[in-house]
């Protein structure tokens, strides 16, 4: 369906793309020099690039598994999803003709933090489990080993809260009534 420019429903559409380019931004943020020089020593045999785009991948990918979990509605992750496809297509700190790898490579490190995070993992926690997706993915699988993992597993929990604050940013906080606990708010018959 077509919309007429400047009926209500193109309002909203061009609102909810203006907070998902926003989100998006936020989660475009550099990585930080003593993170990329951390990782690039414990898994990526000293490649400061390397280290940089797996940081860079790992914040996008937590923000996208962030989104998915915590949005107010089931269309802010496909128009965060929407916004972050623009985003790579213009992103400069990029090869033109590698962005099909990028967006590859970013669709690999989402399914991996989100195989992570739906672990039930035993006794160790998904912290631990997304931390060694990290190192993992930064990696040749010898480099990592010894690793110090708490490093990740901080790094990305940083990442993590960072996503959740830019998502209430852009999109609001859901304002639930205090008689009714948020498990029965859909259980509760509108009207």
């Amino acid at each position: 369906m077509a919309l007429i420019p400047f009926t209500p429903e193109w309002r909203a559409a061009r609102e909810r793309a203006r907070s998902a380019a926003h989100y998006v931004a936020a989660l475009q943020q550099e990585p930080g020099e003593a993170d990329v020089a951390w990782l690039a020593a414990a898994a990526a045999n000293g490649d400061l690039d390397h280290a940089r785009w797996e940081l860079r991948y790992a914040r996008l990918a937590l923000g996208v598994l962030t989104a998915q979990r915590d949005a107010l509605d089931d269309q802010t992750e496909s128009d965060i999803v929407a916004a972050l496809s623009d985003a790579l297509d213009h992103d400069r700190r990029s090869d033109p003709d590698l962005r099909l790898l990028v967006e590859r490579q970013l669709n690999d490190r989402i399914s991996g933090y989100h195989e992570a995070m739906s672990s039930r993992g035993g006794p160790v926690g998904a912290g631990e489990l997304m931390g060694r997706v990290l190192l993992a993915f930064a990696s040749d699988g010898v480099c990592s080993a010894g690793a110090p993992l708490a490093r990740a597993v901080t790094i990305l929990a940083e990442y993590g809260a960072s996503a959740n604050e830019a998502l209430r940013m852009a999109y609001g906080t859901a304002e639930l009534p205090e008689d009714i606990a948020p498990s029965q708010l859909a259980k509760t018959p509108k009207g």
